[in-house]
């Protein structure tokens, strides 16, 4: 599992010019990309790393400020551009894998108290934010 994290001052996720998610306070954008072999155990992971993650203002987490946090889904985390100039997504799992491994990363976000907004899992979104840094880190399980 991947997730990338953007340290953000708002974000929001349309679809089809619907806001269908969106933070309006300092906090957290996370992409969420799923392989074959992920199991809940990494969206586990994933989720306590976002959570805990002391990377916010003063050295300080999504817990310690009671921060929001984005949760996108993104399959495009696992594009193999090693050769050609197509990518290849076969790392990428199928959607019937994948949704339930990101609708449990924010299960477990949710389950430690944090304010969680979500993307629409498969579909076309357009994703604005404001970037607070800018400040990206990597989790990889």
């Amino acid at each position: 599992m991947r997730a990338v994290v953007q340290r953000v001052t708002k974000a929001r996720v349309d679809v089809s010019e619907e806001c269908v998610g969106r933070i309006d306070t300092p906090g957290l954008v996370a992409l969420v990309g799923i392989t074959h072999e992920d199991s809940t155990a990494e969206a586990e992971l994933v989720a306590r790393k976002i959570a805990e993650l002391r990377i916010l203002s003063d050295e300080r987490s999504v817990l310690d400020l009671g921060a929001p946090v984005l949760v996108v889904s993104q399959f495009t985390l696992y594009g193999d551009t090693r050769r050609g100039r197509r990518p290849s997504w076969g790392a990428a799992a199928p959607a019937a894998y994948a949704e339930p491994l990101v609708e449990h990363v924010v299960a477990a976000l949710r389950e430690r108290g944090v304010h969680v907004e979500t993307g629409r899992f498969g579909a076309q979104m357009s994703v604005t934010l404001t970037g607070d840094g800018p400040f990206t880190v990597l989790i990889e399980t």
